[in-house]
């Protein structure tokens, strides 16, 4: 690998969804910036998140990875970090508590910001730009000069993803992950719903285990996982400037790492096996992640999972489906077959959004929160019937009162989108709806555990 891969070995690849820099030089000057900068995170923590996905591929935990769908300049903000951070602290207790399984937790945050698109170019009026793919490449108003791509938009990223990572540190270990305070975690638009309510009763007996526990002398100051959590953070690994100039040598291991994210996933759009993206990950060490959509067969998934995972390491790879509900059971069933029968470690995510997606008849882009519901049932009994481990989700979400998909328990109609639609490229669940979402997967898992009970002295060391 080493004599065959460096970090620049993408360039001589077919690249897909990347930018058209018209200034060379400037390119340049703010790669080589880049390159000069710290690290954003450390090859020991991509290790420990390696270690913690090992355990979800055995079975014994499971992966709760969600955030924006990308993440703008222009709505970064203290708030919206803690909010997003803390409806994925609602939704890992939930699923902790009620489906007795530790959670490994992934933010898409700290990184988010680039997105593939399924047209270069956009067309409103008459008049024809380029495409917007995340304020990370060019901007979201529709005029020449902000969709013009600018390379310097890549150091304001990496300013933006080093703050929000300090303040997500700051929250996992200086008090805000503390299990006391599972009652504070509510937003305030999601204390006045049902499932408000129904969080309480869980936060309730939380509180009661909690206190038997004290009795016990097992104290936050004995037992860190009561008092703090780790949390990890990713992205689509798509803007390869951006990446091959945080991508560094690990001083302890001679091993090169992406350090932009703990964990980089592969979109569905750019998964060819001689491409750009698949040449670059397959060097780096970090967890990787692979989107599978419907019209992955199992022939590519075997050659991309050689590429990305030859050693067979477990928590290496992690296969993010995306098929949509109508056809989860039947495009998923023969890949996870496949995959079984081959003998190879990974984890399998299901991704319920983005196969989902529709446009409502007043034109917003949309996804039914119903359908979401589907495909995930649909992702636990096709791992029913195969006899594997339903290791993860993956969902694009936020913490704010947002009103981008229909449904739910606050049934969210058509006529609401225009309320408090604020999404710059996918609709994302908002609170209520993660939690809801939140409290099916526990009585799944809940379901599995039953049928098959986990380890449970290894399912304690995965937290």
């Amino acid at each position: 690998m080493t004599k065959t891969w460096a970090p620049d070995t993408w360039r001589n690849k077919p690249a897909k969804q990347l930018p058209a820099y018209k200034d060379a030089e400037a390119l340049r000057r703010a790669e080589s910036e880049l390159a000069a900068m710290p690290p954003l995170v450390f090859a020991g923590e991509a290790r420990n998140l390696k270690t913690h996905l090992a355990t979800v591929s055995a079975g014994q935990a499971f992966l709760l990875q969600g955030g924006d769908c990308a993440e703008s300049f222009a709505e970064f903000s203290a708030n919206k970090i803690r909010d997003s951070l803390r409806v994925l602290l609602q939704m890992a207790i939930v699923m902790t508590f009620a489906g007795a399984v530790p959670v490994v937790k992934v933010g898409r945050m700290a990184g988010q910001f680039a997105k593939p698109r399924s047209d270069d170019f956009e067309t409103q009026n008459g008049v024809t730009l380029p495409s917007y793919r995340g304020d990370n490449i060019n901007g979201f108003e529709f005029s020449p000069a902000a969709r013009e791509p600018d390379p310097q938009r890549m150091l304001k990223s990496y300013h933006q993803s080093a703050a929000t990572l300090n303040l997500l540190r700051a929250f996992a270990h200086g008090g805000y992950a503390d299990l006391h305070r599972v009652h504070k975690w509510n937003l305030d638009f999601v204390k006045d719903s049902p499932l408000g309510e129904r969080y309480e009763d869980l936060a309730t007996r939380i509180d009661e285990a909690l206190d038997f526990m004290a009795a016990c002398g097992l104290t936050g100051d004995k037992i860190p996982a009561i008092r703090e959590t780790d949390f990890y953070t990713s992205h689509e690994a798509l803007l390869l400037p951006y990446e091959q100039a945080l991508t560094r040598v690990d001083s302890l291991t001679g091993d090169w790492y992406a350090c932009s994210a703990h964990f980089l996933w592969v979109g569905a759009r750019t998964h060819q096996t001689d491409g750009a993206q698949i040449e670059f990950a397959r060097g780096i060490k970090n967890p990787l992640g692979l989107k599978c959509g419907p019209h992955m067969d199992t022939s590519t998934l075997m050659k991309l999972i050689e590429t990305l995972n030859p050693q067979n390491e477990p928590g290496r790879l992690t296969l993010i489906s995306r098929m949509g509900h109508a056809q989860v059971e039947q495009k998923l069933s023969p890949l996870v077959r496949a995959v079984k029968e081959s003998g190879w470690n990974v984890v399998w995510s299901c991704d319920p959004m983005h196969g989902n997606t529709i446009k409502s008849s007043s034109g917003y882009k949309t996804r039914r929160f119903e359908h979401v519901l589907e495909e995930v049932r649909g992702f636990f009994a096709v791992h029913s019937a195969e006899g594997t481990h339903p290791g993860g989700i993956h969902l694009e979400l936020t913490g704010q009162n947002v009103t981008e998909c229909t449904g739910g328990a606050e049934k969210i109609a058509e006529e609401n989108l225009s309320d408090r639609y604020h999404t710059h490229c996918d609709p994302r669940l908002n609170a209520n709806q993660a939690l809801e979402l939140a409290f099916l997967i526990a009585d799944e898992l809940k379901a599995l555990r039953t049928s098959r009970p986990l380890n449970r002295q290894d399912a304690v060391a995965a937290e």
